[in-house]
């Protein structure tokens, strides 16, 4: 049974920094790419970054280039969102998710596995 599981959010002043983990089980990252989502109040979901199977070509929106980076560990089965000078408008559940491909993309509907989301709120 494929299962994906994060952590690490919580509460971090403007400018603080978060590692978000996803780990997963029932499956191979060999084979899969991994997203990371998030989610505000009263907003749709919305793609934050992605990396593809083979782990390279990492994607990012804009919202987050330079501030944020993807990561992914095989021997420990786990994929990482390092978050730096974080801003209160990145306040929002994320979520990861998995779907059975090469090539990351950023559209939700495009994912088939979802965690249960961790929450992140930067405020001071």
């Amino acid at each position: 049974q494929l299962q994906l599981v994060e952590s690490g959010g919580g509460l971090v002043q403007p400018g603080g920094s978060l590692r978000l983990s996803c780990a997963v089980s029932g499956f191979t990252l060999d084979y899969y790419d991994i997203g990371w989502f998030r989610q505000a109040p009263g907003k749709e979901r919305e793609g934050v970054s992605c990396i593809s199977s083979s782990g390279g070509s990492p994607n990012f929106a804009d919202s987050v280039k330079g501030r944020f980076t993807i990561s992914r560990d095989k021997d420990k089965n786990a994929v990482y969102l390092q978050m730096n000078s974080l801003k209160p408008e990145d306040t929002a559940i994320y979520y990861c998710a998995s779907r059975l491909f090469s090539i990351c993309v950023l559209n939700p509907s495009e994912y088939d596995y979802w965690g249960q989301g961790t929450q992140v709120t930067v405020s001071s």
